[in-house]
């Protein structure tokens, strides 16, 4: 049975999922949102289709471990058969500094090598097309393989034989085999040697990525998982941030909750954009930028859409994939997301709060001035008039508009941020302004979305209601955590959100009926707010809890079963690894006390 214990190798250009067995069961190719020319993770056990993995076999295999390299994006899948043969298999993508610029090509690596004894291995490259419906076209030269019929061909160079890798007829493996899979493009040098050197410059590009990190003294290896983890959710060509590398997998088992989350929501992005920021890691932010202030340009007097294509692109139809069963067989499997024309009020302050941090960092090469503050005062204009708008909210609800609580409180935010803005360019009118409306939208949320018979903050205006996203009302400033208010709503959260040790998003009727997982950076909101309202011992006991459902590698989906444990939804979520940053941040005991 398929599982999530999958580890992401990628390069912020490319990514693919590999499983404890080293199959790459995910790759879109050539970029992040594209045809999954590794599919079979959204095969049904039962639909053998042949195509959809590149693997490698060893002959007996009796036990296998599977770990990262230390402070790097490089994985080691090791395997040992019964008489004591084992190899290990090396997966990366390319990334390093070349002739003064990023070197990110959309290849991946795979180092097969004999670590004892006299293994006899396998290998196997079925690359899909068209979303599982049928295998690449196969041609054939001296000493590489290409595979066509996708959007951009396919190119396996490799020092192994070219007949074993066909015919996928095992053979003992003396020493090591490279497989580089990318372009259809000459390869400059021999294989092993390219190989040596991509593996070389790229453990070295993330150890020095991973050593300028402001990372806390406490859950070190989780903080870096988690950053190396968002960084390859960036894409560097625009500065997108998709939410996650996967489309389909569901929420909860046989729930239809199956969504494409290879593009990039705004308010997800301010989330990552924070975190990195946090650890210092600013370059993502300088990159998501130049993409968000695209997208302002794009729009000029149309509405800021909730979620946009990696490209930019402001039209994301929905189809469904028909010749692939989903996760467990659980379909259907989804490509696009018609969220793009919901109305989603929060995306104002989504945007303005990803682009605050760089007005006040004199580090960057491009700090922000008068310019970009112009532009982010159209989106505070919009803020303005929709902040009272019925809207489908952050969990984008498909049927029912309303108006919701942190889509208000996000609109102030917006306003809040532009007079810090202002005063910090000594614009003192501009101030004034921002500061009157962030006052006008403060004193209407408290009244309208105050419930005074719950004793409660609620998620929609006059509602009765709670919602997770109340948890970060202290997160965002707009109460102070020591607020009566505040620790109320987080009391009532609990009450009415609670399950065992993790928090609904919600617990009521939606589209779909009621949520069956728990929202695990809900959880993570939660332990934020028990932490800022004094109750940090019992937020470090939830966080250990969390901790346990990482998988094997340190990673996190969507949401998890809160019976089972089990990881659900797609994978592995940006949200997830920015709430496991930010609770480490949180908790940890400081460097100045450590010892």
């Amino acid at each position: 049975m398929k599982t999530l214990d999958l580890g992401l190798i990628g390069n912020a250009r490319t990514c693919a999922l590999v499983d404890r067995r080293a199959s790459i069961v995910w790759w879109c190719y050539p970029c992040l949102d594209c045809d999954p020319i590794c599919c079979s993770l959204l095969q049904s056990d039962a639909q053998d289709a042949g195509f959809g993995q590149i693997d490698v076999e060893l002959d007996g295999c009796a036990e296998s471990e599977q770990f990262y390299e230390r402070n790097s994006a490089i994985l080691i899948t090791r395997f040992r058969d019964v008489a004591g043969n084992g190899i290990e298999v090396i997966d990366f993508a390319p990334r390093f500094y070349l002739h003064g610029r990023m070197f990110a090509p959309a290849m991946l690596v795979r180092v097969v090598r004999r670590v004892a004894g006299r293994p006899r291995v396998a290998l196997r490259v079925r690359p899909a097309l068209n979303y599982g419906s049928a295998r690449a076209e196969v041609r054939c030269g001296a000493h590489h393989i290409s595979y066509h019929g996708m959007s951009q061909p396919m190119r396996l160079t490799t020092d192994a034989s070219v007949s074993s890798v066909l015919d996928e007829r095992p053979f003992f493996l003396h020493d090591s085999v490279t497989l580089l899979m990318g372009p259809d493009e000459t390869v400059d040098g021999a294989p092993h040697e390219v190989g040596r050197t991509f593996y070389e410059k790229t453990q070295a590009y993330w150890h020095q990525w991973v050593r300028n990190l402001a990372i806390p003294f406490e859950w070190q290896e989780v903080v870096i998982r988690a950053a190396i983890t968002l960084k390859l959710n960036a894409y560097d060509d625009t500065g997108a941030i998709v939410a996650a590398v996967t489309t389909s997998i569901p929420e909860a088992p046989g729930s239809g909750r199956n969504w494409d989350y290879r593009y990039c929501w705004l308010r997800d992005a301010y989330f990552v954009v924070n975190a990195l920021n946090s650890l210092g890691a600013t370059g993502t932010m300088e990159h998501y930028l130049d993409y968000i202030l695209n997208i302002i340009a794009d729009t000029r007097d149309r509405p800021l859409q909730p979620v946009y294509g990696i490209r930019r692109e402001a039209v994301l139809d929905e189809r469904i994939a028909p010749a692939l069963a989903g996760y467990r067989g659980m379909g259907p499997v989804r490509v696009g997301n018609l969220a793009y024309f919901q109305v989603q009020n929060d995306v104002f302050g989504a945007a303005v709060l990803a682009s605050t941090h760089a007005f006040f960092d004199t580090r960057l090469d491009r700090p922000a001035g008068r310019q970009m503050f112009n532009d982010l005062e159209r989106l505070g204009e919009q803020a303005v008039r929709q902040y009272n708008v019925p809207d489908a909210g952050l969990w984008e609800l498909r049927r029912a508009t309303r108006v919701h609580t942190f889509s208000s409180i996000m609109c102030w935010a917006a306003c809040h941020r532009l007079a810090i803005i202002a005063r910090k360019l000594g614009l003192p009118e501009r101030e004034r302004l921002w500061s009157e409306h962030a006052g006008k939208i403060h004193r209407e949320i408290c009244e309208r979305a105050w419930n005074a018979q719950l004793g409660s903050f609620v998620s929609t205006f006059g509602g009765d209601k709670l919602d997770a996203s109340l948890l970060l009302m202290a997160e965002f400033q707009f109460l102070d955590p020591r607020d009566e208010r505040f620790v109320a709503t987080v009391e009532a959260a609990e009450r009415h959100l609670r399950r065992g040790d993790f928090m609904l998003r919600y617990d009521e009727e939606d589209d779909f009926g009621r949520p069956e997982t728990a929202f695990l950076v809900c959880t993570m909101w939660w332990i934020l707010a028990l932490a800022q309202i004094g109750r940090k011992e019992r937020a470090r006991e939830l966080f250990a809890n969390v901790l346990s459902r990482c998988n094997h590698l340190g990673l996190l989906s969507e949401d998890v079963a809160t019976d089972s444990g089990e990881l659900w939804g797609n994978f592995p979520q940006t949200y997830s690894m920015v709430g496991l940053i930010h609770c480490a941040a949180r908790l940890s005991i400081p460097w100045d006390k450590a010892y």
